[in-house]
């Protein structure tokens, strides 16, 4: 059933008069008046509805009834992101969503090819948060993953939070992910293109981060990322 996010108060019984990008999006699928569709605006639920109205530029919409709120993971993955450039990074907060990650932190390191700042900054910051709303409807998560503002790696170190395992993808003093106890929460850091530089390690490390590989093979950053998300959830997560 397509799923649409409407960030507005959802309630069973409630007539919506749907937001213009939602009636575009439908409009594309071909939906119908009389259809069956699902809203969700990050309060954990689903709100299933019936479309009264679907026209050119206008859809009415009638929610039939509220769903459970959805469990919070029994893993929480932070992922820091040196931000890389075109669409990589775009497919990387994509599917990271899909995989699981509850939050997103993008930042500026050494290497990174992409230098944002200021206006660009923050509408690059917009699209991202757009491709993970995105994400949700298409993965069925009903709670949206934040995208952080984009900061230097020396102002993310500083302001990351205390509480949860911190991970730095590096092949220079790495461990192995089944070493280590299973985590409730995880704060994983994965550099650039060009990977993290020696002084970018360092301060990683002096900031309680320990290393991880999954093999001896180099991965291009956006591999990285995903595949080792997905060897958390499956070590420690919904995926065990």
């Amino acid at each position: 059933m397509p799923r649409f996010f409407v960030p507005d108060d959802l309630a069973a019984g409630r007539i919506l008069t749907l937001p213009d990008n939602v009636v575009r999006h439908m409009q594309v699928l071909r939906l119908r008046a009389g259809g069956e569709v699902v809203f969700f605006n990050g309060n954990g639920r689903a709100y299933p509805a019936r479309l009264v109205k679907l026209e050119k530029r206008t859809a009415v919409a009638e929610i039939t009834a509220e769903g459970p709120s959805e469990n919070m993971p029994p893993l929480a993955i932070t992922l820091i992101q040196a931000v890389s450039a075109g669409e990589r990074m775009d497919f990387t907060l994509q599917k990271s969503v899909e995989l699981g990650v509850t939050e997103i932190i993008p930042v500026i390191s050494e290497r990174s090819v992409v230098r944002l700042s200021g206006e660009r900054a923050e509408k690059r910051v917009a699209r991202w948060q757009e491709i993970v709303i995105a994400a949700c409807e298409q993965s069925g998560r009903n709670r949206i993953p934040p995208v952080r503002p984009l900061q230097n790696y020396a102002a993310a170190l500083n302001t990351l939070p205390s509480d949860g395992l911190k991970l730095l993808m590096s092949l220079n003093r790495a461990g192995k992910l089944s070493s280590l106890p299973p985590p409730k929460a995880v704060l994983f850091m994965v550099g650039p293109e060009g990977g993290w530089t020696a002084a970018e390690e360092t301060a990683a490390f002096d900031a309680g981060f320990q290393a991880i590989t999954l093999g001896s093979r180099i991965l291009r950053t956006e591999t990285a990322s995903l595949a080792a998300i997905a060897a958390m959830q499956t070590l420690w997560g919904d995926f065990a």
